[in-house]
């Protein structure tokens, strides 16, 4: 069935391929484009002229729509230098016992300054424009619109959800308790939103009159049916792409995914600060009995990224922050675009099926 968010914009799929900032790439935008889905850049870690050159380098790659996503954050934040010091002597102790020659730096700045990201994502213009931690002001909503740019919400509850229609968004994207990666939890403490999709999409969908697009553990066509039937006007993956060559995560990485137990995956602080899904590994088994010690997002992630990218370069996927949703054993390592088409086609088997 054509989407009433997607199709008007010459998207042909119900299907979004995810934002996953630091692991997707604009050769896996564009192949998810080029393949009828709407592909998304993740550049809630960009600086603004790397969103630039990232837009350009999608747009050489296919004429199709794409999307660009940005966490929503002050443009300064106050640290608690005491957590800072701390946190830094626990990571390069546990970085040493793990014989990794990396230590913890202080950066320049503790995240890309948001209000000049979302000035380059106004000059990048892509056809969509998603958001995730917070709110965006029902003025900065109405510049991007006025640009042609359709605005989607993350919430991950129904009370988030009525937020971002408020504010004039013109679809929210419902992240359940499954989905994998940063939680995009902003009206509540993060234990309190973990409510699993087939039980928000329904509760969402009657709530809204706009498109409310299904986030959270979805893997094949039969889930994306599963949501449609439910009321999702396009569904949202992300963790079935991590494995595809195009996606940047790591090597190690995508060989734990398809490894991956369903009572491993789990919500986690201890790389970023913010709550996130993903595989309960080694780093996190290690950090937990200093829980109550670590600094907030995004100061604990630009501590851990010297590490996390360590960890990588030697194929130390249990040092990684191994993001993923729950039903991550499932991944299908394949071409973004042959993974597309995949899903397309089991998405009208199943909807032959159950006619």
């Amino acid at each position: 069935m054509p989407s009433t968010f997607l199709h008007p914009l010459g998207v042909a799929h119900p299907l979004i391929q995810a934002p996953m900032s630091g692991s997707n790439t604009p050769a896996l935008v564009a192949a998810v484009s080029g393949a009828g889905g709407l592909g998304s850049l993740g550049a809630g870690y960009l600086e603004p002229q790397a969103l630039l050159d990232q837009a350009a380098q999608i747009r050489a790659a296919t004429d199709r729509p794409f999307a660009i996503n940005l966490f929503v954050l002050p443009d300064a934040f106050e640290v608690d230098e005491a957590r800072v010091d701390a946190v830094r002597a626990r990571l390069d102790a546990l970085m040493e016992r793990e014989g990794l020659d990396v230590r913890t730096q202080r950066p320049a700045r503790w995240a890309p300054v948001f209000s000049e990201q979302l000035a380059a994502l106004r000059e990048a213009r892509p056809a969509v424009a998603s958001f995730a931690f917070d709110l965006l002001d029902r003025t900065r909503v109405r510049e991007l619109k006025a640009l042609g740019i359709r605005v989607v919400g993350t919430a991950t509850t129904v009370a988030e959800a009525r937020a971002w229609a408020e504010q004039g968004a013109d679809a929210v994207c419902v992240q359940g308790a499954e989905a994998g990666g940063h939680r995009g939890t902003f009206l509540h403490a993060p234990e309190e939103a973990l409510v699993g999709l087939f039980a928000l999409l329904p509760a969402t969908v009657a709530a809204l009159d706009i498109p409310v697009i299904a986030a959270g553990g979805i893997m094949d066509g039969r889930g994306m049916l599963a949501a449609e039937i439910l009321g999702a006007d396009a569904s949202q993956l992300g963790t079935a792409f991590l494995a595809c060559p195009e996606s940047a995560a790591a090597e190690a990485w995508k060989r734990d995914l398809a490894q991956a137990e369903d009572h491993r995956v789990g919500t986690i602080y201890s790389f970023s600060g913010r709550a996130a899904r993903g595989l309960r590994n080694r780093f996190v088994e290690a950090m937990a009995p200093f829980a109550g010690e670590l600094p907030p997002y995004p100061v604990l992630n630009a501590l851990t990224a010297p590490l996390r990218r360590a960890a990588a370069a030697a194929g130390r996927g249990d040092l990684l922050s191994e993001w993923c949703g729950q039903a991550a054993g499932r991944v299908r390592p394949m071409p973004a675009a042959e993974l597309v088409r995949v899903l397309m086609d089991e998405y009208v088997e199943a909807r032959h099926a159950l006619a």
